[in-house]
């Protein structure tokens, strides 16, 4: 052992045994596991939990009589033709598959729930319109846990809405398995009430040659931490990760990113975009994009922009890029953080339009490349009244 390896030991020995937490030397060496008593109980120290208040969890990562549930979700479905809707058991064989929980609370709900809900294409079906599951929470003080799995076949292509409501505290796993050259689009909104905690892990699963675009929209809510993984199990997949956050006073968001090329030939592409304003109000979004040493010919960029309306309001973004290979066809991130840009300001006021609404106008456009690819009509409306509504303050 060198000097250099014999001090840097020295050093990790002594940071453990001080309490540090040393982070993993690579996105992909961390533990994912379906047992909740195999992850140790956050402190907040961990990279994984540094940016969540968990005081604000409820006890969900704590365990024991804090992470029993006391309530039920209620879920109600509205389903193109084409698509199977089933209600299984926990011992049903197809579940888990996609991906095994990357932490405590995403194990716990893992362990927790009794029963899960199956969703599924055939072979060379297309869904002739959005398959719509709703999602209600347990009420208010009391804590829920589900599971969903969405599956489809080789050639199949289906669109489906989670459409998050309510209130309570609620934690899940969903499950995105996708056959050879499927296409799935899926939309998650989470427009809870202003109580509610919701933590959840979407597993991603690309077979050969699939696409999925996948949407993450969150407006309401106490504290939202929804932490998407996308894995590619076979050459030519392509996902693309969307999402569009608003966070108002008090409110905690978090969106934590893993995109894991593992197999040749894959693309990904993320877009997050988040706008916050009033006291209090906390963004957090991470981007991790690992590119493993066999996944020569990948295609790969992220984007996270945030724009701060008010002060008092924090987003923190982390972008992460990791390679093992330089056999790729390109990657790339971005980040920025701002405020209004003046300029844009003054061009709209020097045309008579005062400055609440040019404000709004400013916000609406920085907004609209997400919301352009949403293309359920219905929910696209309804998301944009929603920010609208959010933007009625802005200027106030």
């Amino acid at each position: 052992m060198t000097v250099a390896e014999n001090t840097t030991e020295n050093n990790v020995r002594s940071a453990l045994q001080e309490g540090a937490v040393v982070p993993e030397t690579s996105r992909g060496e961390r533990f994912t596991g379906y047992d909740v008593e195999a992850f140790e109980v956050p402190s907040g120290r961990e990279e994984n939990w540094r940016f969540t208040p968990l005081k604000r969890l409820r006890g969900l990562h704590k365990g024991g009589d804090a992470a029993v549930a006391t309530g039920k979700v209620t879920l109600s479905v509205d389903a193109a033709p084409e698509v199977t809707v089933e209600t299984v058991s926990r011992e049903d064989e197809r579940l888990g598959k996609a991906g095994a929980p990357g932490d405590r609370v995403s194990a716990q709900a893992y362990s927790s729930f009794t029963e899960a809900t199956v969703v599924s294409v055939g072979a060379d079906t297309k869904a002739s319109k959005p398959t719509v599951l709703t999602v209600t929470g347990p009420g208010k003080d009391l804590l829920a846990y589900g599971h969903l799995q969405i599956r489809l076949a080789p050639y199949a292509e289906a669109s489906v809405v989670l459409d998050h409501r309510g209130s309570g505290t609620y934690a899940d796993n969903v499950e995105f398995i996708t056959g050879e050259g499927a296409r799935l689009t899926v939309i998650s909104v989470q427009d809870w009430e202003d109580d509610a905690v919701h933590v959840s892990e979407h597993h991603v699963s690309l077979g050969k040659d699939s696409l999925v675009k996948h949407t993450v929209v969150t407006l309401g809510g106490d504290l939202v931490r929804v932490s998407p993984t996308a894995r590619f199990a076979a050459p030519g997949g392509d996902v693309e990760l969307l999402g569009l956050y608003f966070a108002d006073a008090g409110q905690h968001q978090e969106h934590r990113l893993f995109v894991d090329h593992a197999q040749p030939h894959c693309k990904s592409h993320v877009t997050y975009k988040g706008a916050l304003q009033g006291d209090d109000a906390r963004s957090v979004w991470i981007g991790d994009v690992l590119i493993r040493a066999a996944a020569e010919g990948t295609d790969t960029f992220e984007l996270n922009r945030n724009l701060v309306l008010t002060e008092g309001a924090r987003a923190d973004s982390v972008p992460n890029l990791e390679i093992e290979t330089g056999e790729i066809e390109g990657a790339g991130h971005a980040s920025a953080t701002g405020r209004f840009d003046d300029e844009q300001l003054f061009y709209l006021q020097s045309r008579g339009i005062d400055e609440p609404t040019a404000r709004r106008l400013v916000v609406r456009g920085f907004f609209f490349e997400i919301l352009a690819r949403i293309d359920v009509p219905e929910l696209r409306e309804r998301l944009e009244a929603a920010i609208e509504d959010e933007l009625q303050a802005v200027g106030h």
